[in-house]
């Protein structure tokens, strides 16, 4: 569907609809939106998941800097280390993890292993945007996804202020089902 039909099929549907999606996407709900456009056009137009994206993505665009973007996560050591002290139960590890979506692709999540109760609690989440502001532009990485240079860099760090093992099973693959971290 080119852009002139999207802007067709988006001019037709009922206004409640239209306010819907929008509203979506003003609160930078991207998923939620597609989920709506492809509700409602699905049966009716064949729209699918590949063409509720461009229709979705045409109204950031029309909203551009209205969108409330979601704030990325702090990764500076002293944001961090806060955070960690607010984890229920004993830091026993910080661990780098995979994870992927259809809006951002590939990016990692920090979480900090406890023990005394055992579970694990998200401290930041690196995308893209994130490392490369992290990181800054001018860094030469290599083959290394700047993702998991990031994420290794402020991981590593982070454990080494906690005085714990910091475990990345997969920093130079994007891999959602490496193995994690056990004490």
């Amino acid at each position: 569907m080119d852009e002139a039909a999207r802007a067709e099929w988006w001019a037709g549907l009922p206004g409640g609809i239209r306010d819907e999606i929008d509203g979506y996407v003003l609160q930078d709900s991207l998923l939620r939106a597609v989920r709506v456009v492809v509700e409602v056009g699905l049966v009716a137009h064949d729209i699918g998941v590949g063409t509720a994206q461009l229709i979705v993505n045409d109204r950031y665009l029309h909203y551009g800097d209205r969108v409330a973007r979601t704030p990325e996560s702090p990764l500076d050591l002293e944001s961090l280390t806060y955070r960690a002290s607010g984890c229920v139960g004993r830091i026993v590890a910080i661990e780098a993890m995979w994870d992927g979506d259809t809006v951002h692709d590939w990016f990692v999540r920090l979480l900090a292993v406890t023990v005394d109760p055992a579970g694990e609690q998200g401290l930041a989440t690196v995308y893209r945007s994130t490392a490369r502001r992290y990181l800054g532009g001018n860094e030469d990485h290599g083959p290394r996804d700047v993702v998991a240079v990031a994420a290794e860099r402020v991981g590593s760090a982070l454990a080494a202020r906690l005085s714990v093992p910091f475990h990345f099973a997969s920093p130079d693959t994007p891999d959602d089902e490496a193995p994690r971290w056990r004490p």
